[in-house]
């Protein structure tokens, strides 16, 4: 398990290319038949990936329990996750979920015995998964990618058009604060979150993917006045603090899965940056 600590934004305005890659960046989560698992101290975010083939991965196994001081990985935390690969199973405790490509399963405080599996060797899945700090047991639930409540944005005069698809959202199912969606940009499309914005509220997790070979996506960070810029590639993971903007421009539209939690779930809840003054 690799930790993560928080960063300070005076801190963070020194940095170099290296130093901002390392910081927020996280290039290796998905490596086959394993569970990669990244513990942040930017409001106690967990990231994992799994990637089973032809073997079940079992959660707990992964887990440094002494960093979490629990007996096991959900007693006091929940878990969202999305497949991004082929069909896969996701078993805990007396119930087991299925998923396809895009889908989306929420696992709420106290489910044990997590087990992931791929349905077909052939074409394993690739699980992304967003943990946070639980207060309270919420009931756990498998949403597909049409239960997803869609939000059309942008226009293609902008470069930014683009469908937000919201998964774990106050409108679809309860969480304690966890968040999940999917932005895709269309094609001719290729900004997100542009005008930025922070919300010192909300801490957010960027994973990138449908990023072609050969393209890339320019992930805008740092205080308003103090941009940076980080190079991000298919299926890599940005870790951003609340004080920092949060934008990207591919070199062709792509698609990532936003992550959030920290004090509320109001999603207007934003510090917008006026254009004019960003630097």
């Amino acid at each position: 398990m690799f930790v993560n600590y928080n960063s300070n934004p005076v801190d963070a305005k020194s940095y170099d290319t290296q130093r901002l890659r390392d910081e927020f960046l996280i290039e290796e989560l998905f490596t086959v038949d394993n569970v990669n698992m990244v513990y942040s101290h930017i409001d106690r975010v967990v990231a994992i990936g799994v990637c089973p083939t032809t073997q079940r991965l079992k959660l707990d196994e992964y887990v440094d329990k002494k960093a979490f001081g629990t007996d096991y990985f959900l007693q006091r935390r929940e878990l969202g996750i999305v497949n991004l690969g082929g069909k896969a199973e996701v078993r805990c405790k007396g119930q087991s979920y299925q998923l396809d490509y895009l889908d989306a399963l929420y696992l709420g405080k106290g489910e044990q015995d997590i087990e992931f599996e791929s349905l077909d060797s052939d074409h394993p899945s690739s699980l992304y998964c967003l943990s946070a700090p639980a207060h309270h047991t919420y009931p756990s639930r498998l949403i597909t990618q049409d239960q997803a409540k869609k939000v059309a944005l942008g226009t293609l005069e902008n470069a930014n058009a683009r469908v937000i698809n919201q998964y774990l959202h106050p409108d679809v199912l309860p969480t304690c604060q966890l968040c999940m969606g999917i932005t895709h940009l269309q094609l001719g499309s290729v900004w997100n979150t542009m005008p930025a914005h922070t919300h010192e509220r909300r801490m957010e997790a960027y994973l990138y993917f449908n990023v072609k070979p050969a393209q890339v996506v320019f992930h805008f960070m740092g205080e308003p006045s103090e941009t940076r810029h980080i190079i991000v590639r298919d299926k890599q993971l940005i870790l951003s603090p609340s004080w920092s903007i949060h934008s990207g421009c591919g070199t062709q539209n792509y698609s990532f899965i936003w992550g959030m939690l920290g004090e509320n779930q109001t999603f207007d809840d934003m510090d917008f940056v006026d254009m004019n003054s960003i630097r």
